[in-house]
């Protein structure tokens, strides 16, 4: 499957408006708190993501900004802190709730990362890096966020969803239950096309 660039750059961009959407969104709940939150997974993404590209891990030939940056840094900036304010904002209150709930959120990070490497000219991964190193620091960025906003966002502007939820049948459980069935699924089809 072959995208074009217009498409490739479509992606690009949405992720972009999406991204920074949901931030602004959140952010106006309370914006010194959520703000920080923002500006912290940001730098962080984004120096993560150099280092990286610099020791040679991975690539980006599409870029918002190919003569400044060698990686997508608005998309990058919009994307990934979005995630980790989610995931602040959202998760459940105790541990052994949070982790189903992140659980989700990684994999269907990894999954859009994946379809990136496979049916787009987005990241291509180099030097001894696959889909198992971005998993691990897909839990390891979204976990250290939790933990940082857990410090930053006082517990009355954050929205955790309900532990009952998360209980056999109800929708959270179905719900994350889908998401990382599928992506395992679709983990197998992916490892077999790879193998062959």
């Amino acid at each position: 499957m072959e995208f074009n660039w217009a498409l490739e750059y479509i992606i690009l961009y949405g992720s972009i408006a999406v991204g920074a959407g949901f931030c602004i969104w959140i952010i106006r709940k309370q914006w010194r708190q959520y703000g920080l939150l923002f500006l912290l997974s940001a730098a962080a993404a984004n120096a993560l993501c150099y280092i990286f590209v610099n020791l040679g891990f991975y690539a980006y030939p599409v870029r918002e900004l190919p003569q400044l940056s060698p990686m997508p840094f608005l998309a990058v900036t919009a994307a990934f802190p979005a995630m980790a304010m989610f995931g602040v904002r959202y998760s459940p209150r105790r541990w052994p709730w949070k982790i189903p709930f992140y659980w989700g959120i990684v994999h269907l990070g990894v999954l859009a990362e994946v379809f990136a490497l496979q049916a787009t000219k987005l990241i291509r991964y180099q030097f001894k890096w696959d889909t198992w190193d971005s998993y691990t620091w897909w839990w390891l960025y979204l976990l250290l966020f939790e933990w940082v906003g857990g410090r930053i966002v006082a517990p009355e502007h954050r929205k955790p969803i309900a532990a009952k939820a998360f209980q056999y049948g109800r929708w959270a459980w179905a719900a994350f239950h889908a998401v990382v069935i599928v992506t395992i699924f679709l983990a197998g089809y992916f490892l077999g096309r790879v193998s062959e």
